[in-house]
């Protein structure tokens, strides 16, 4: 079927994999676009070599547009009373596994608000797509990335924010419901309402003239169904992706995503310093989120104790994000998921006539 996701971007079907920062991957991205669909990697976690890189390895993939997912969250500034306080919370913890906090946390993650060198390579590659999560970059950015024909999306998680998205020249806006599977795309976390992704989808497309793509939960084609019946032009999907031969999740993410509690979600903010949702483990449950040092300075110490507790055969403190959809996850390759949801799709929508 044709929807404004796949007029603008000439696709087949009305489906984004989602960007998900270190688990998909250039071959997952190029076998969703080759299927029809749209393929997604995720820079914000990589220097711009890595990136480059990863843009380059998809293009030799596939001939068809993909998305390049960047972070746009507040710079952040040390606190170092704060940081040290929660190195203190967490030390405990490293005890259990026989190991030392590290003694400061490091902004690992760089905000394209802020990257003047990760503009500079997207506007040098010109993937597609570019979207934005945890907020909006400003006016200069996004006018130099539309200008050399980069359509732009960002995550909203509320009408405001979808109203902000498309006041600042955004094309579209991804409307990430609370159900999604890893970090909120919330741009202040202090102030989220939590708005599932039906009703959200329901209010943006009400609200906004741009298109909206509904995320969070959907799993097959019945969910992407629901959403275009919503007036959306698409559906964001990640959980559905995680299990695919082609993503980057190891083995223990994967048992887990096939295990009996992949029901078992929780949004935390206690492994990055933002919420996401992942399955329930141990490092969400024990720690004292109350004084966490604020993202990305926590998920340095996050990656840390993780480490720490794999290496001692524990991997109760592994970040796994997945969505509440989980349970429905299908491990088969990256093109047949597509297409099988777009067969899915086809008699879902004919249930609806």
């Amino acid at each position: 079927m044709q929807t404004a996701l796949t007029r603008r971007l000439d696709l087949r079907h009305p489906i984004i994999q989602a960007p998900m920062a270190g688990t998909s991957t250039p071959d997952m991205a190029a076998a969703v676009t080759n299927a029809g669909a749209l393929g997604s990697v995720a820079i914000g976690s990589v220097g711009v070599e890595e990136a480059r890189a990863a843009i380059r390895a998809t293009r030799t993939l596939t001939t068809g547009p993909f998305n390049v997912n960047v972070f746009c969250h507040d710079p952040a500034e040390a606190d170092v009373a704060r940081n040290a306080d929660w190195i203190e919370s967490l030390r405990p913890l490293f005890a259990r596994f026989g190991a030392e906090p590290p003694v400061d946390l490091r902004n690992i993650y760089r905000s394209f608000r802020v990257d003047d060198d990760a503009l500079a390579l997207l506007i040098e590659e010109r993937p597609a797509v570019v979207s934005f999560h945890f907020g909006l970059p400003d006016a200069d950015r996004i006018a130099a990335l539309k200008a050399v024909g980069i359509v732009l999306l960002a995550t909203v998680t509320s009408p405001e924010e979808g109203r902000a998205a498309q006041a600042a020249g955004i094309d579209m806006v991804v409307a990430q419901g609370f159900e999604a599977g890893g970090h909120r795309g919330v741009f202040d976390p202090a102030d989220d309402p939590r708005f599932a992704t039906l009703p959200l989808s329901r209010l943006l497309a009400t609200v906004l003239d741009i298109p909206v793509i509904a995320a969070g939960g959907i799993m097959d084609g019945a969910g992407v169904a629901a959403a275009l019946a919503l007036g959306a032009a698409g559906a964001q999907l990640g959980t559905a992706f995680v299990a695919c031969p082609e993503s980057a999740a190891g083995d223990v993410y994967r048992a887990k995503l096939a295990g009996q509690d992949a029901g078992r979600t929780r949004v935390s903010a206690a492994i990055s310093g933002r919420p996401a949702r992942g399955l329930e483990n141990d490092f969400m449950r024990r720690a004292e989120e109350s004084r966490i040092a604020p993202y990305p300075f926590a998920y340095d110490i996050g990656k840390a104790l993780n480490a720490a507790a794999t290496a001692a055969g524990d991997t109760g403190y592994m970040p796994n994000w997945v969505g509440q959809g989980a349970p429905m996850s299908r491990a088969m390759p990256t093109g047949e998921l597509v297409e099988m949801l777009a067969a899915e799709l086809d008699t879902a929508l004919a249930r609806l006539r």
